[in-house]
């Protein structure tokens, strides 16, 4: 050491002295010739430092201090005395500054919060940053342009590795280091054998400098450990696909795909402003079929550039077609199911299968239960496998419910490869079953409501089948808030309905689409949901040729018409389920489909035609149970009150509720309960109609049921109009108009719009009161609803009246009236709903 100082050749030496002083910290000669080195090199600072370590040092291993020699080293340093320095040489006295980065990505686009975030950190404060993300997100790309904008502040260099992370064969960290200590200006013969010895002597080579340090590509954290530098001068920048949770005090970024803007920005910094422009609805379009996944994007953006005769248009068709997408998203080297295949051979075998078979199934989003079903492994160990899937960038986490479940997604196109990976690597059958045991499991828990919550209408029988293993736990939280917790699983609820569908699982999908939830127990946007989960079940049916389970989706969309308002289709589906179930001698499917027929019949205003299909339903369904008997014989009542037949409709209205209480359905006994308003309120009974109706209200509260809740509410404010309390009726009116118009009721929009004209009529605001009624009107346009529509008009002629125009007011009674007398319906009368 001492001849090589005195060749003036510390510049390669200071290395190999760090690392013997780091293994010898006591050895006051060695540490004396690395603080000659430094000082030549003019890092005088951290010659000094290296003296009061050392002094440290002696005082705690030895209990002396530094001896004659180093001191008198120390104060020559101090003074800066000139005999220190080395003799002219030939050789090398500096140590190489490497300049290793790669080039920024010249049409980098987006993430600007996340590169002014990083800037700044790496700026302030050097220490170690992850960037994560699944494959294909950017991370290589963010940091390199993250990277040469700090370069500046690391005027001592910056080194760069590939670590080909998940690769087959992914880089040693001892390959890393030898690299990184010959760009230090080590001699390749001096680097050390061993990778401690090199982990050693490059850490000593970093200390008290200021270097940039990229590792792009990690596969976890023992790659990377040996290549992290402490002190405060240097800075590590991480990339990887794992989130590196094992490494302590460092600060992560998590990316995601980029915003809806910034992938369109991306594909026109790719294939040009001019052609995006000309067909920028489909530039959007390609971004989202891309899942906004920057390398899905810049191949896209490749395919289009490198073909200009091609419109947008026809790549997006082609990414249309799951089954080609990935084939589609490839281009020369780029591909994005290859940067998948590397994500999922570093998985473990079960997060493999769970990541397989969540791709199958094809849920938007999920809770940790689907995953148990699809493995039938315990909900504990599915949790595990999930959070191992979170870690690795495949599956992302995406919110609490209000339940208090963590859900999780996984996007469009990792979703697409491990639905590839199931079909190759598992036999069909096998896969069926997995979707098999998801819809048993919610099949069970919408059982499980059915029996905690009777409906009030005819249930549907069906085989016995083996309950689905549901934890005690799922339960309990389900029937605590039934309708919330259908309302959160609903999206993956109706993907995986129509799923199994296509797998040919027509029973459970069958059964599933015809569970006695009631009608508004998907919540908002139910009809879509209905009508997507009818849909599949009655094509699986008819596709099996399922006789039966066609007629039940029959009816079922019939009753899902009717729910919609849509009368005139509702009556010809449901008299097209009545034919199919008197062929097959279904009795209790006769009940169904005449028991709909007769409610459309009512709402028509075709009250005799109603009372023959509801009384034969209720013939024809005696035998199926107090429910089952207690709907049709509620709706007659309805009806027979319509045509001012109280004795006889109250008659029936008993009769039903007495059923419903027997047979323990709360809300068969709600629903009678507000009919049974409507019956005091018609017979003048008003604070019987408002206990009533209140009864209704809080029954319907307690099973979750907002828009039953906002009905019986209404029949509370109407009593209350018609006691003259305008005031204490208006708000609660104007709640159920927000709940109608939440959840798509346009029945319950017209009526209530209709209630609020008669409540601002009667406080003589005649302004407000002609625009509820108009808007009233307008919603009875096109509807079959003419005994709605001509009570509305009566309350018009009250308003025209007000105002003097006593000629309009008169042709519009008469037209009422005449309405009225033709439907052999009172004529002040109040329909059910």
């Amino acid at each position: 050491m001492a001849a090589e100082l005195a060749l003036g050749r510390h510049g390669r030496l200071v290395a190999e002295l760090a690392a013997l002083v780091g293994r010898h910290p006591v050895n006051e000669r060695l540490r004396g010739q690395y603080m000659t080195a430094l000082y030549r090199l003019g890092r005088q600072s951290d010659a000094l430092a290296s003296f009061r370590d050392g002094r440290r040092v002696l005082v705690e291993e030895l209990g002396v201090d530094p001896g004659p020699e180093l001191a008198a080293l120390y104060h020559a340093i101090l003074r800066g005395d000139p005999g220190l320095l080395a003799p002219p040489s030939g050789q090398e006295t500096r140590v190489a500054v490497p300049a290793q980065l790669p080039l920024a990505p010249a049409d980098f686009t987006g993430r600007v919060l996340q590169t002014s975030e990083l800037v700044a950190a790496l700026t302030a404060e050097p220490g170690i940053q992850v960037i994560a993300g699944r494959g294909g997100s950017g991370k290589s790309a963010l940091a390199a342009q993250v990277a040469h904008l700090v370069a500046a502040e690391f005027p001592d260099g910056q080194l760069y590795a590939e670590l080909r992370g998940l690769s087959e064969t992914p880089a040693e960290a001892g390959e890393v280091l030898g690299r990184f200590l010959t760009a230090l200006g080590v001699a390749p013969a001096a680097v050390p054998a061993g990778i401690e010895e090199r982990a050693e002597l490059y850490r000593g080579l970093l200390a008290g400098r200021r270097v940039l340090v990229l590792l792009d590509d990690a596969a976890g954290e023992r790659q990377v450990r040996p290549l992290l530098v402490g002190g405060s001068g240097c800075a590590v920048l991480i990339t990887s696909r794992n989130r590196l949770g094992g490494l302590a005090g460092v600060s992560r970024t998590d990316l995601d795909v980029l915003d809806p803007a910034e992938a369109v920005d991306l594909l026109v910094r790719i294939v040009g402003a001019d052609r995006v422009s000309a067909e920028e609805p489909v530039a959007r379009e390609i971004a989202e079929l891309c899942g906004r996944l920057p390398l899905a994007i810049r191949i896209a953006g490749a395919r289009l550039a490198t073909r200009r005769r091609w419109p947008l248009r026809l790549l997006a068709d082609r990414l249309t077609d799951e089954r080609r997408r990935l084939d589609e998203l490839s281009i020369a080297d780029l591909e994005v199911r290859a940067g998948f295949e590397l994500s999922y051979r570093g998985l473990d075998a079960g997060a493999r299968l769970a990541l397989r078979r969540l791709g199958h199934l094809g849920v938007p989003e999920f809770a940790p239960w689907i995953v148990a079903w699809l493995t039938g492994a315990p909900e504990a160990e599915a949790e595990d496998t999930v959070e191992r899937l979170v870690d690795a960038q495949v599956v992302d986490f995406s919110r609490v419910d209000d339940l208090g479940t963590p859900r999780y997604r996984v996007h469009d196109l990792v979703r697409i490869y491990g639905r590839e990976r199931a079909e190759a690597e598992e036999p069909a059958e096998e896969l069926a079953a997995a979707v098999g045991r998801v819809l048993g499991g919610w099949l069970t828990l919408a059982d499980q409501v059915a029996a905690d919550a009777p409906s009030d209408e005819i249930g549907w029988p069906r085989p016995a089948m083996p309950p689905s293993a549901v934890p005690p736990e799922l339960v309990a939280r389900v029937l605590a808030a039934p309708h919330d917790w259908f309302e959160v699983e609903r999206p993956a609820l109706v993907a995986g309905l129509e799923r199994a569908a296509a797998l040919g699982l027509h029973e459970l999908v069958c059964q599933f689409a015809s569970a006695r939830l009631g009608p508004s127990f998907l919540g908002v946007n139910r009809f879509e949901s209905r009508e997507r989960i009818n849909r599949a079940a009655l094509a699986a049916a008819r596709h099996a040729g399922d006789r039966h389970g066609a007629a039940t989706m029959l009816a079922e969309l019939g009753l899902l018409r009717y729910d919609q308002d849509r009368f005139p289709e509702a009556h010809r589906v449901l008299d097209e389920a009545l034919g199919a179930f008197r062929e097959l001698g279904d009795a209790r499917g006769q009940a169904v489909a005449l028991s709909g027929l007769g409610v459309i019949c009512r709402e028509a205003g075709r009250l005799v035609e109603a009372l023959h299909f509801l009384d034969e339903a209720a013939r024809l369904n005696e035998l199926g149970g107090d429910a089952g008997t207690a709907y049709p014989r509620r709706l007659a009542a309805s009806v027979r009150l319509e045509r001012g037949d109280f004795p006889a409709a109250w008659s029936g209205l008993e009769e039903s509720l007495a059923a419903y209480r027997r047979a323990g359905s709360r809300r068969g006994e709600g629903v009678t309960l507000r009919t049974m308003s409507l019956w005091h309120r018609a017979t003048g009974q008003y604070g019987p109609a408002i206990e009533t109706a209140e009864a209704a209200r809080v029954i319907f509260g307690r099973l979750g049921d907002k828009l039953m809740e906002a009905y019986s509410v209404r029949a509370w404010a109407k009593a209350q109009l018609r006691q003259g309390n305008t005031e204490q009726a208006l708000a609660p009116l104007e709640g159920v108009l927000s709940v109608c118009q939440a959840m798509g009721d346009r029945w319950g929009l017209g009526v209530t719009l209709r209630t609020l004209g008669e409540l601002h009529l009667a406080g003589g605001q005649l302004r407000d009161a002609a625009a509820c009624l108009t808007a009233a009107m307008e919603v009875w346009e096109g509807m079959d609803a003419p005994l709605w529509r001509a009570r509305t008009e009566r309350d018009l002629a009250l308003l025209h009246e007000a105002r003097g125009e006593a000629d309009i007011a008169a042709a519009l009674r008469e037209r009422a009236t005449k309405v009225f007398h033709d439907h052999g319906a009172r004529e002040y009368g109040e329909l059910t709903r």
